[in-house]
């Protein structure tokens, strides 16, 4: 059934008018916040010591962060710990949440001869579903072996419990007693600024950064995607009060998928930052990172052309993301997160060339084979604006704004907004509580998203996508 502007419109002033009745209710009732799970309860501190909002970062947090989740003083060690400390927290999010998309490609029918019907053709249709469900189970569990060697490890599930190692890293800090050298092995985060796993946010195209994860339309290449954690190995340092930092990482190109299915392909991620004192404004940081990498296009075969040989991967073609990143605050209440973007593959994975083992692509780049006449390397442009108002460590008014406009077409001819992607984010977390047993929040939020020419064809021309979703959840840890 088709819903109209007017209609959703209505639907969220409704769920805007209810929310903020219960945000005022909240605030009339707050308490003080305490420290959050796990590392608080090592070491005591609270909640507003290390984040700006649950998850969220503040300096200070960054700053235990970029130690090896040191304080640097004696409670480190965990000679020095309560016997019965475990650094564990577990994190999963009940919701319930709406989600409209249009549009949607769908049969109709008509009657037969016989008192039946029949598939007489196709229409656009937007779908439109509500209901109850749950987020996926995350198990943190990090902090220090002994002083200055560090481990973190994070056991994550789909909302089915299929379960997979989102992060498995054992690092060492301090080498030769200097905060600027520190190696970490394993599979982690990219080291930029903005980070992903530490987001705000919740629904399906508002809790992930679109930037982070760009593809163009047609693309075989999956390995640019920023968000994803990655294996490898990291090299980072800061000086002692962590105003400047910087951070090289070498990564197999798998997008952190183990087995090594891929073939002898690196990617190359750096970062540097400068933060600087501006007084009463705050700290302000700016910094760049750049992602340079390679990817496999030709694959060895065995029982037919389709039949791929996992490991085998080679004709690495050539890929790169570059941007610039900054972290503005505005007194003690309001922040302002910037990201820039420019992205660029090499042409074979514009036509459709790379990753044959996830059925990404199906073109295999055999001796002989030629691009396209004309074949260019596709490129783009984009920016993530992110800002915040903390009324209090208990609550945090979120925005984002994102937008990615393609600047090359790999296909001469495409139109030139195929995939450009435009959304908006909006929501708030208020916790009621969290202490250092326990963090609790309640989160709302609605996302819009609209993508230029990716939705179902009629006709000759292909349709924009236009896709909402409003939602309202408990997101708890322990």
């Amino acid at each position: 059934m088709h819903v109209s502007r007017h209609s959703r419109l209505r639907d969220v002033s409704y769920f805007g008018s209810l929310i903020l009745i219960a945000v005022s209710v909240m605030l009339a009732c707050s308490q003080p916040a305490n420290a959050l799970p796990a590392f608080a309860r090592k070491y005591g501190l609270r909640c507003s010591a290390c984040h700006e909002s649950w998850p969220m970062l503040n300096y200070f947090g960054q700053k235990f962060k970029d130690n090896g989740y040191q304080l640097m003083n004696d409670r480190d060690a965990p000679i020095w710990q309560n016997p019965g400390y475990w650094p564990v927290t577990f994190r999963i999010t009940p919701i319930w949440h709406r989600v409209s998309t249009g549009k949607v490609l769908v049969d109709t029918y008509g009657p037969t001869g016989t008192g039946g019907s029949q598939v007489t053709g196709s229409a656009i249709q937007r779908i439109t579903t509500s209901g109850f469900d749950l987020s996926g189970l995350d198990f943190h569990t990090g902090g220090t072996l002994e002083k200055n060697f560090s481990f973190y490890v994070l056991p994550s599930s789909d909302n089915t419990a299929s379960f997979h190692f989102e992060t498995v890293m054992a690092r060492l800090d301090n080498l030769f007693g200097s905060p600027w050298f520190n190696v970490k092995l394993g599979k982690f985060e990219l080291d930029n600024l903005l980070s992903e796993k530490r987001i705000l946010t919740l629904t399906g195209n508002g809790g992930i950064y679109q930037l982070y994860h760009f593809v163009p339309v047609g693309d075989g290449n999956i390995f640019g995607q920023m968000g994803d954690n990655q294996l490898g190995v990291e090299v980072m340092g800061h000086s002692w009060d962590d105003r400047t930092r910087y951070s090289a990482a070498l990564l197999s190109t798998s997008d952190g998928t183990v087995g090594m299915p891929y073939g002898n392909a690196y990617t190359g991620f750096f970062a540097a930052s400068q933060a600087f004192d501006t007084g009463k404004a705050g700290v302000q940081r700016v910094g760049f990172y750049a992602m340079v990498g390679e990817a496999p296009t030709t694959w060895l075969t065995n029982g037919g052309p389709s039949s791929y040989i996992a490991g085998s991967g080679a004709g690495n073609k050539t890929f790169s993301r570059e941007g610039f990143v900054g972290q503005f605050y505005f007194g003690q209440h309001i922040d302002l997160q910037v990201v820039t973007q420019h992205g660029e593959d090499s042409a074979w994975f514009g036509q459709g060339y790379g990753d044959v083992i996830d059925g990404v692509s199906t073109a295999n780049n055999q001796t002989g084979t030629v691009l396209p006449p004309g074949s260019r390397s596709p490129s783009w442009n984009g920016v993530l604006l992110e800002p915040h108002y903390v009324y209090s460590p208990q609550l945090i008014f979120i925005g984002r704004y994102e937008t990615i406009r393609m600047s090359q077409q790999s296909t001469p001819g495409t139109a030139s907004n195929l995939g450009n992607i435009s959304t908006y984010t909006i929501g708030y977390r208020y916790n009621p509580f969290m202490t250092s047993r326990a963090g609790f929040a309640w989160h709302n939020e609605y996302n819009w998203l609209h993508q230029d020419g990716t939705g179902p064809t009629l006709g000759l021309s292909s349709t924009n996508v236009n896709t909402s979703e409003l939602l309202l959840g408990f997101d708890f840890d322990f």
